[in-house]
């Protein structure tokens, strides 16, 4: 039979080795998503630090004439730090209570407070402010920052 071209495919070893490629590439992919899935656990006393922020209570206090804003915790466990977040008109900004203001190092322990002005001075748009807390915890990596969810956690403050 003249003019019938033989039709050749790729040889059965390359076929194995592509497949073989192919396999561990989605096997990879899937591990490595699994893996992102279930995060760093903090702990704090021994238990999920999501846990803990239940144990996080203080009162706050924001005295407009002076700028000063007044913290004291009143739960079970120490607070490293504050998120606080500003809320205008339309817009908000979240920042860490350490960068606008001289809070302690280390946070304020059970029954501590703290009383400080804030830097700059806040903004006269701003009609109130939700404080929310940071715990310190432990993981595998050492220790780490843990900000507790705000809608359950975080205290508003009208201006």
């Amino acid at each position: 039979m003249k003019g019938v071209k033989k039709k050749r495919g790729i040889s059965p070893v390359v076929a194995t080795v592509l497949l073989v490629a192919m396999v561990i590439v989605i096997a990879l992919i899937i591990f490595l998503w699994f893996r992102g899935l279930q995060g760093e656990v903090i702990t704090k006393f021994g238990q999920n630090i999501e846990l803990t922020c239940e144990e996080a209570e203080f009162y706050a206090e924001f005295d407009t004439a002076t700028d000063e804003l007044r913290i004291s915790n009143i739960g079970n466990i120490p607070i490293f730090g504050m998120k606080l977040k500003m809320q205008k008109p339309g817009s908000y900004e979240t920042v860490d209570l350490k960068d606008v203001s001289q809070w302690p190092g280390r946070g304020i322990s059970q029954g501590g407070a703290f009383s400080g002005a804030l830097n700059p001075s806040l903004d006269p748009a701003v009609e109130k402010i939700v404080l929310t807390p940071v715990l310190i915890g432990t993981s595998d990596k050492g220790e780490r920052t843990f900000t507790c969810n705000e809608g359950r956690f975080g205290q508003e403050i009208i201006i």
